[in-house]
């Protein structure tokens, strides 16, 4: 089940006896577990009906004693198992999983992994409640679902604003969430939120970033790309070198698939092929005006060698802010 289905059903008080949350993303299982936690019952109804526990601190056999107690003056009873993953016996849920009270939500929030969808467990739930499984959304995927945080918000952000946020924060949407509320805080409703915003209020400067410096290097621009690198070291913990490599990597990489585009005159296809926004295909076709293919080709070489270089591969001495400034050399000659 989709998570924006399951959600919906919840809110319109649409309950299953049993669910599996599994996956690498735990966001969205804290989302549902949370709202489940928080919402079914009042209260009142929650001191008598409601327990929460820990896979690592029970069984199966106190999990399934708990399930198939009756709920004390309420239509239900809840019970969350928190990090089931933990679990070690955790199939033997399965004899109450054929067979659950439909007077207990029983909610098993499986984190950090997905669950084996071969295990009996794993097939019995599907037919008698809900299996969701959380996975992690691709970086290509974090502009648009930024894009959607905030206007579900209502607010509006930038391309640039929203490229910076994800570049900057990674695939973590707990801590992109948290990044998010501070701007929600500051800014009136309706607002735009746009690099500006961001760097007075989560301090990502909008100068000198890893986009910034993918610009200038596409445009040659040795100057402002040496400014970039000069801020990168002497601030290496907000912008740590295998995050740059990285990122530089995955940039010269889409300039050797757009190098390999036939039609490159419709922006929209362009985008489709480099898994972009539409917004972003004017820096690539700048960047491939510098770069050709054997040149981008010679980039990407260039950032294995230096990321193997930064591991401590034939590398004495040299810190990251040093590497940095000798990578970006060797790239812009």
């Amino acid at each position: 089940m989709k998570f924006d289905i399951l959600l919906t059903d919840l809110k319109n008080k649409i309950y299953k006896p049993i669910y599996l949350l599994h996956g690498e993303e735990e966001y969205f299982i804290n989302i549902i577990s949370d709202y489940i936690e928080d919402h079914i019952l009042d209260e009142a109804e929650r001191e008598f009906n409601q327990t929460v526990m820990y896979g690592k601190d029970v069984d199966a056999g106190t999990i399934i004693d708990t399930a198939r107690r009756y709920p004390m003056m309420s239509n239900y009873q809840v019970v969350i198992v928190k990090e089931a993953q933990a679990l070690a016996d955790i199939e033997e849920l399965k004899s109450y999983a054929e067979k659950p009270f439909d007077t207990t939500i029983l909610v098993l929030c499986h984190k950090h992994k997905a669950f084996d969808s071969r295990k009996s467990l794993h097939k019995i739930i599907d037919k008698t409640g809900v299996v969701f499984k959380s996975n992690r959304l691709y970086d290509n995927q974090l502009p648009a679902w930024i894009n959607n945080q905030v206007k579900a918000e209502g607010y509006s952000i930038t391309p640039e604003a929203a490229q910076l946020l994800s570049a900057n924060l990674g695939s973590n949407l707990s801590k992109i969430r948290m990044e998010l509320e501070k701007l929600f805080i500051s800014l009136d409703k309706n607002s735009v939120i746009n690099e500006d915003a961001i760097e007075e209020n989560i301090g990502i400067s909008k100068d000198f970033n890893i986009f910034e410096l993918q610009k200038a290097l596409g445009a040659g621009d040795v100057v402002k790309a040496n400014l970039i690198i000069k801020h990168f070291g002497a601030n290496p913990k907000a912008n740590p070198f295998v995050l740059t490599t990285a990122l530089l990597y995955q940039f010269f990489a889409k300039l050797l698939i757009y190098h390999k585009i036939k039609d490159k005159s419709k922006d929209n296809t362009v985008a489709a092929e480099l898994s972009t926004s539409p917004y972003f295909v004017r820096d690539y076709r700048n960047a491939a005006k510098r770069f050709s293919l054997q040149k981008s080709i010679q980039a990407v070489s260039l950032l294995r060698e230096y990321d193997l270089k930064f591991k401590g591969v034939n590398n004495v001495s040299a810190d990251e802010g040093e590497l940095l400034k000798e990578l970006v050399f060797k790239l812009m000659h």
